[in-house]
């Protein structure tokens, strides 16, 4: 289907609208597929609903149990690794 191809569709009694299947194919969204509504100047915008809510490091911050390494310390575990590695082979 040609991105300039105008296609119809036909709002329900009940304010439903079924997306034509050239549409849902190329954009991925079978059954169930969770859609964002927008309305804009233009018309209706249709996206997925994000899997995951945006999260901010502030969220986050302090979550994991383990305490902040210093560099030294990553490269010494770095260095560790890489010599554990090589003598396996």
């Amino acid at each position: 289907m040609a991105r300039s191809e105008k296609l119809t569709t036909t709002v329900s009694t009940k304010g439903q609208v079924t997306l034509p299947s050239a549409i849902r194919k190329r954009r991925g969204w079978g059954a169930g597929t969770r859609l964002q509504v927008e309305d804009t100047p233009e018309g209706v915008l249709l996206k997925p609903v994000p899997a995951f809510a945006p999260t901010r490091p502030e969220d986050v911050f302090g979550v994991l149990q383990h305490g902040a390494k210093t560099l030294e310390e990553m490269d010494a575990g770095v260095l560790a690794e890489a010599q554990r590695r090589h003598a396996r082979d």
